[in-house]
């Protein structure tokens, strides 16, 4: 153990101490201990590099929270705001197609009333576009006659447990939509609750149109998030954020209904899985990995007293404010082979998700207020 090591465990041992002065103070979250493997270093795959740095960003201030991407049968590129919008991304205009909610927006507390379209694709024609929003459920966007059609709405849910989190989704070539409900207890305007408790109630579900029916495939998932079908169809690839991992389910095959780990012990926390030209998966990092988060993890009355102290904004921004940013690209194994990275976290924020386009991608971001572009050819 490293003396900054050691001086973050005492300072953490300190106010678990601290937290027994307070024990009457309720805190909001009641989270479990939790242990990270040693983080890998950034070597190999993961030596660190300027390459996002390159990043231009389009659209600067006309849209803010970009966190996936969509595009439709003639090419046109779709995405979701925090302001429960969706826009298009045409003849260099942001056009707007449909809100999911209404407004007042602008605020986290608005957001439940305003909508927050995150995860998206369309359907095999390319007309209606399947959204998961985390406050109205999944729903079904007619881009043409610009309508919303609520597929799956947040209640009742299903085993009594409604949606609070839906997040992101991929869609099987029989039409079943495979989503996640990251957590049954926090809502998206919580998410920095969601994170620090790294509590485990997240769901990978699969709904089926022509049936109506709902069905829970896994739970009790890390803060389940971005979801990805194989090229083959035969399995899925889950994001578990908090625990720094990928499982992947069957859903066809010998091992239907199995799962197992694809990569684990990531620099990050994962958020969207999407696919590479390449042929393996580019993997969005909600935020990276420090020696403070890790350790954190290990100490829940620590974590306690930290909430009965300080408040949400100020949690939020100990988890996003600046930092080293990265993304990866993962094989059809799991293994990393290449990341992108910005080690002082001052052009690209967090990225939520990547679009391959060959040789140019597309950033998504939950926070920031322009999409990023990359021409890996420079």
């Amino acid at each position: 153990m490293g003396v900054s090591e050691m001086c973050i465990t005492l300072l953490f041992l300190v106010l678990s101490f601290l937290d027994v002065l307070l024990f009457f103070l309720p805190s909001p979250i009641d989270p479990k201990p939790f242990s990270f493997q040693q983080m890998p270093k950034f070597e190999g795959a993961l030596e660190i590099n300027n390459n996002l740095t390159k990043t231009k960003r389009l659209f600067e201030e006309q849209l803010v929270g970009p966190e996936s991407f969509a595009v439709d049968s003639t090419g046109i590129l779709y995405s979701g705001l925090a302001d429960g919008r969706i826009v298009k991304l045409e003849d260099n205009k942001v056009i707007d197609v449909v809100q999911t909610g209404k407004p007042p927006c602008g605020t986290p507390e608005l957001e439940p009333t305003c909508g927050r379209p995150l995860g998206m694709r369309f359907d095999r024609y390319g007309i209606n576009l399947i959204v998961a929003d985390a406050y109205f459920g999944l729903l079904e966007v007619n881009t043409r006659a610009r309508t919303v059609n609520t597929l799956v709405p947040p209640s009742p849910g299903v085993n009594g447990k409604p949606f609070r989190f839906v997040n992101d989704l991929d869609i099987g070539r029989d039409g079943t939509i495979y989503f996640t409900d990251s957590s049954t207890k926090w809502q998206r305007r919580q998410v920095a609750y969601a994170v620090f408790e790294q509590e485990a109630s997240g769901r990978l579900m699969a709904y089926h149109p022509k049936t109506g029916d709902l069905e829970v495939l896994l739970e009790g998932l890390y803060f389940a998030n971005g979801v990805q079908l194989s090229p083959e169809g035969d399995h899925l690839l889950v994001a578990e954020t908090t625990s720094a991992r990928i499982i992947k389910y069957y859903i066809k095959g010998e091992h239907e209904g199995k799962w197992e780990v694809f990569a684990q012990n990531l620099p990050g926390l994962p958020d969207n899985i999407r696919l590479s030209s390449r042929g393996g998966y580019w993997v969005g990092l909600a935020m990276s990995r420090t020696e403070m988060i890790d350790l954190l993890a290990k100490y829940p009355r620590a974590k306690n007293f930290i909430l009965k102290v300080f408040s949400l904004p100020w949690l939020t921004s100990f988890y996003i404010g600046q930092r080293h940013n990265l993304l990866l690209e993962l094989d059809e194994n799991g293994q990393i082979i290449r990341s992108l990275h910005d080690p002082t976290g001052s052009v690209v924020p967090d990225v939520s998700e990547i679009h391959d386009e060959g040789d140019e991608l597309w950033f998504g971001s939950y926070k920031s207020k322009f999409i990023g572009w990359l021409d890996l050819k420079e």
